[in-house]
């Protein structure tokens, strides 16, 4: 089997648990060989390569110069978002394949892009969406696809944590919706099968919170097929904490599911015709289809390693990922307009 060679751009905590997936898995651990590290603190990727033992690496802060050195076949992108265009913009003309961190873009216009460089390269550019590869949402959406609760209407989350990250997070604008909601909005993407339409939103930074901006937010959107989805979030709500994949309630046309994110579910359908409240009944919300899709960050690479060496489209690929980038721009503009936004 042919490896693939990587170089690797931001050497932060992030990278940790790119490089933690790789190494834990052996198919990935297998094909992929990191060539390269990079870093604007070059003592940063140099601490990185000895923690996970890589040897023969490039080392610099110079992303250029390491590409043109290494001659990878992906670049795997691990910078803050203020520095994407740039990095994924360069790993693509230099043929690179790249997986890049969330979200793709800061803007709808390097969105675009990208998305438009990636096609004129010929290049793969997909996002590490992780939160998709979860065994939860993976058992939704095959119980979603089942009809088992009849056509979705609504699906409605709740996300609240008081994390004390420190750090680039802890000085963001926007920092719940940018950098945390979007897991959220691509897995009710995900889960609906349709696309966004409008939403309006309300963001706040609450009173004690020890973010610069924009700690919490509501919002309430429009999806295709007469759905609606909602969320509630916040960063610095402390004392009872969800999941880190929200809480949800999913509600079709026949019954209702609710997940707390872990490992609860909970589904009924009515099974009675007559009553002021209908009779209802339980039902089973299956396994996932594939384990290997349930994963996180592994499930990912290797959804991206085997478009490369298939040729079909990943899962996140940016040209889709976009729309869920596309709903959290959307809802900053809400935020910011306190209108209603077409997405």
């Amino acid at each position: 089997m042919v490896i693939l060679r990587a170089v690797l751009c931001g050497c932060g905590a992030m990278a940790r648990g790119w490089l933690k997936a790789i190494a834990a898995d052996h198919d990935l651990r297998s094909v992929i060989r990191i060539v390269g590290l990079v870093d604007v603190n070059p003592d940063a990727a140099s601490t990185l390569a000895a923690e996970f033992d890589i040897a023969d690496v490039a080392i610099g802060s110079d992303l250029a110069a390491v590409l043109a050195q290494t001659q990878p076949d992906i670049l795997f992108d691990v910078v803050v978002p203020s520095a994407r265009l740039d990095v994924v913009s360069a790993g693509l003309r230099h043929g690179c394949h790249v997986l890049s961190e969330k979200p793709m873009a800061t803007s709808l216009e390097d969105g675009r892009e990208l998305v438009r460089l990636a096609t004129e390269t010929g290049r793969l550019h997909a996002v590490v969406q992780n939160r998709r590869f979860v065994p939860g949402v993976r058992r939704i959406r095959r119980f979603i696809e089942g009809g088992a609760i009849g056509d979705l209407t609504a699906i409605h989350c709740d996300f609240f944590i008081g994390a004390h990250f420190g750090g680039f997070r802890e000085e963001m604008e926007h920092v719940l919706l940018l950098d945390m909601a979007i897991h959220t909005f691509d897995a009710a993407r995900f889960i609906a099968g349709t696309r966004p339409i409008a939403v309006y939103c309300r963001e706040e930074n609450p009173r004690g919170s020890w973010y610069a901006h924009g700690a919490a937010a509501t919002a309430i959107f429009e999806l295709a097929d007469d759905l609606t989805f909602t969320y509630r979030g916040s960063w610095c709500a402390e004392g009872a904490n969800t999941s880190w994949e929200s809480e949800w309630r999913i509600i079709g046309t026949r019954g209702t599911l609710l997940w707390d994110g872990a490992e609860n579910f909970r589904a009924k359908r009515v099974a009675g015709t007559e009553g002021f409240l209908r009779d209802l009944e339980p039902i089973e919300v299956p396994e996932p289809d594939d384990l290997r899709q349930t994963q996180g960050h592994a499930s990912v690479i290797a959804d991206f390693v085997a478009a490369i060496r298939t040729g079909r489209h990943p899962e996140t690929a940016s040209d889709d990922n976009i729309n869920s980038l596309a709903m959290v721009l959307a809802a900053i503009e809400s935020a910011r307009s306190g209108q209603r936004v077409k997405i």
